[in-house]
């Protein structure tokens, strides 16, 4: 196994004249190349898209994470060869760990930005952006957001909901589009779950008098969707996922309900529809109960890692963290409810069963500073930073 790098090994004489060779790395999950698109779309400089496809089993299953190409199947994807990049811009453990293995090829001429939390050490990259569920700590290469970047196509929705107008005119108004998404650790979604939901929404029609168009996603487990069907009320539909339809409900949805639910796993769901500015319900998934063990652990990660903004005396174990963490020991927290809580207080979202917002402004996006670290990396304006920016050690 590669060792894994240190940002900031290029030597002193390489400093390129010519425009930033940047390359985007994307993988297989729409939601975070979607993520890498945005970010991509406002950088000044050509960009080159590299798509990867993994092999079995990592096409399915996580690889262990190194600095390695071993997992990409390299007849299906896009060829990574020189001449190397100056910037990687990608997103999740697969495409990652192959964006660490062209900065080793390239001897560390390479800059790596990371959108989202890294499953490898974070010392590894040189720009971490990170959104609300992402407890990092403060560090020089991490940047701390509210919000996750994402884009929302509002010509396709609006071409969907002109072509799903007619088909969705005979369900009773105000149509509720419930967005289903599926179980992710560390939250809980079985027919238990699925009932007490359904009653939930059954309640909020009873008050409104409206009628629920229901969609799954590839993520919703069978026994969910059953659960979904056998619970649905009168009147409303159930729409089945299916991988490649044309005839997926979902854009013409966002373009014609009048209220949205959305289940607390999806960030990728909640986001469009805060972005479009629609009244947003959101329903979180409870956790499992937990052994003495986990809670322990998530009580010493809290208190040696403490995550970006905490007060300054929380940092002082944070050196023994960062050593427990590099052996294995301790990891840093996901925590989707601060999405919804960040929603919330912005008053874009309420939690299923109270009085849901009016519709109004979509979501900032919070693009500026995330922008502004990128070009920092790759900046020589003046002479004040040579092209590989400057990392921590």
């Amino acid at each position: 196994m590669a060792s894994l790098p240190t940002p900031g090994d290029a030597p002193a004489d390489a400093i390129p004249t010519d425009p930033p060779r940047v390359w985007l790395l994307l993988g297989e999950k729409i939601g975070d190349n979607n993520q890498v698109d945005v970010i991509a779309d406002v950088l000044p400089w050509p960009l080159i898209r590299k798509t990867l496809r993994f092999r079995p089993p990592y096409d399915q299953e996580k690889p262990p994470f190194a600095v390695t190409i071993d997992h990409v199947d390299r007849v299906r994807s896009d060829r990574l060869e020189p001449p190397w990049p100056d910037l990687i811009l990608t997103s999740g453990r697969r495409p990652s760990m192959a964006a660490l293995w062209v900065r080793e090829q390239a001897r560390g001429r390479c800059r790596v930005a990371l959108i989202g939390k890294p499953s490898g050490l974070l010392e590894c990259f040189d720009l971490i952006v990170m959104s609300a569920q992402n407890r990092l700590p403060d560090r020089s290469n991490v940047l701390a957001i509210g919000l996750p970047p994402i884009r929302v196509d509002r010509a396709a929705i609006q071409r969907a909901g002109d072509a799903w107008r007619e088909r969705l005119a005979p369900l009773r108004r105000p149509l509720v589009a419930l967005l289903v998404g599926g179980p992710t650790h560390p939250f809980l979604f079985d027919e238990r779950i699925t009932e007490r939901l359904m009653r939930q929404v059954c309640k909020m029609l009873d008050e409104t008098g409206g009628s629920v168009y229901v969609t799954t996603s590839r993520r919703t487990p069978r026994a969910v969707t059953e659960a979904l069907e056998s619970h649905l009320p009168r009147g409303s539909r159930l729409y089945r996922w299916q991988p490649g339809d044309a005839d997926n409900p979902y854009l013409g949805l966002l373009g014609n309900a009048d209220a949205f639910i959305v289940t607390g796993d999806s960030i990728s769901m909640m986001m469009e529809v805060a972005k479009l500015g629609r009244p947003l319900a959101i329903f979180p998934l409870p956790r499992p109960p937990r052994s003495i063990k986990a809670r322990l652990r998530s009580v010493f990660a809290g208190l040696l890692l403490p995550p970006a903004g905490s007060p300054g005396w929380r940092r002082v174990l944070q050196p023994l963290g960062f050593l427990l963490y590099r052996r294995g020991s301790l990891s840093h927290p996901r925590d989707l409810s601060a999405i919804h809580e960040t929603l919330i207080q912005r008053g874009q979202a309420v939690r299923l069963g109270e009085p849901l917002p009016p519709a109004g402004r979509g979501a900032d996006d919070e693009l500026a500073p995330i922008v502004a670290r990128i070009q920092a990396l790759l900046d020589t304006v003046g002479g004040a930073k040579d092209q590989r920016g400057s990392h921590p050690r």
